[in-house]
């Protein structure tokens, strides 16, 4: 028997935390193989050596900052669609994920910036074909059917997976809406610059746009080009390199300016799409020597800095306040899961 429209779905809140067994705040899948490195796109392996900011470089009429945020609210088992078979072949609960997320992008043009309009978002991601959406009295969850094909993957990973893709999209949407937004206020339609808070992957066919990565998981470089990277001066960048694991793209260090610490402090990884010129490639780097230095963050305001830059950091506590109080969520939702 198949829901009918206007049938509310079964479902049932986990009294535990919502955090626990979904902590993982994957970007994307694992990866199944080593990732192949080309370090001789912008000089020869030999030659690498730190690169100098070049003094006056031309810098963009705006940079537009763009960052997501994502929450798991509860954990939820939605019901088994009915089989009418009776009351001895009760259809088994699946395990679904309740989150809320939010987008937006903080406008940076000469000295001043402002923040754009955000989107939230509140959805229900389960394997559940018939799963529907979760009306409650904070908001609705949206169903948001996850594929649930055979994959080595475990299901809660998948759904969190899910989710990031789902914010991903919000991302891009955000992204254009400001630069639409940048040239109703007569700024250059070409002349922007448009930073993504992490991994560039599903935003790569932006244009003008860098993927801006502050944590450092894996090491991607020969040991003695790696070691560069911690000799770094602030300001100074390696040279480029092609990355190639799931999927291309082209990337470089920078060490931002902050107090002294460990060889790798301060150290970002900027990525931008492999479907660009080198030379237009060389370009960005450039710029991203020129123009992400002055929005590091200080110690005594930020925890991460200097990697954190402050219009990242703005935005973040601004989107994780939209979310709502998460008790009051969290409530709201164990209540709809009460009503008959």
């Amino acid at each position: 028997m198949t829901m009918t429209r206007g049938q509310r779905m079964s479902f049932n809140v986990d009294a535990w935390d919502p955090a626990y067994g979904t902590s993982m705040e994957a970007d994307e899948e694992p990866e199944k193989s080593a990732p192949d490195v080309t370090v001789d796109v912008e000089v020869p392996a030999t030659r690498w050596s730190p690169i100098e900011a070049q003094p006056g470089y031309p810098l963009p009429a705006a940079t537009l900052f763009v960052d997501g945020v994502r929450r798991v609210e509860a954990r939820l088992w939605v019901d088994g669609e009915p089989s009418g078979a009776g009351d001895g072949d009760r259809p088994e609960a699946t395990a679904a994920l309740c989150a809320s997320y939010a987008a937006g992008v903080v406008c940076s043009v000469g000295p001043e910036a402002h923040l754009l309009k955000p989107h939230l978002r509140r959805g229900l991601f389960s394997i559940a074909s018939h799963a529907t959406d979760i009306v409650t009295r904070a908001g609705r969850y949206q169903a948001e059917y996850v594929k649930d094909g055979a994959t080595s993957i475990p299901l809660m990973l998948r759904l969190s997976l899910a989710l990031q893709r789902r914010l991903a999209e919000v991302e891009v949407q955000v992204a254009l809406e400001a630069r639409s937004e940048s040239s109703k206020r007569g700024l250059p339609a070409d002349d922007d610059l448009l930073i993504i808070d992490g991994l560039l992957r599903g935003r790569q066919h932006l244009p003008r746009v860098l993927g801006y990565i502050k944590s450092h998981h894996s090491t991607y470089l020969p040991p003695q080009l790696n070691a560069l990277v911690g000799a770094l001066k602030p300001g100074q960048r390696t040279p480029v390199f092609l990355l190639a694991t799931s999927w291309q793209r082209y990337s470089w260090y920078l060490r931002l300016p902050g107090d002294p610490g460990s060889p790798w402090a301060g150290i970002v990884r900027i990525e931008c799409s492999s479907d660009l010129l080198p030379d237009e490639v060389t370009r960005l780097a450039n710029v991203s020597q020129a123009c992400l230095g002055r929005f590091a963050s200080h110690s005594y305001k930020d925890s991460r800095a200097p990697q954190n830059l402050y219009p990242i950091g703005g935005l973040e506590r601004e989107l994780r306040h939209r979310l709502g109080d998460q008790r009051l969520l969290y409530r709201a939702l164990r209540e709809a899961s009460r009503v008959p």
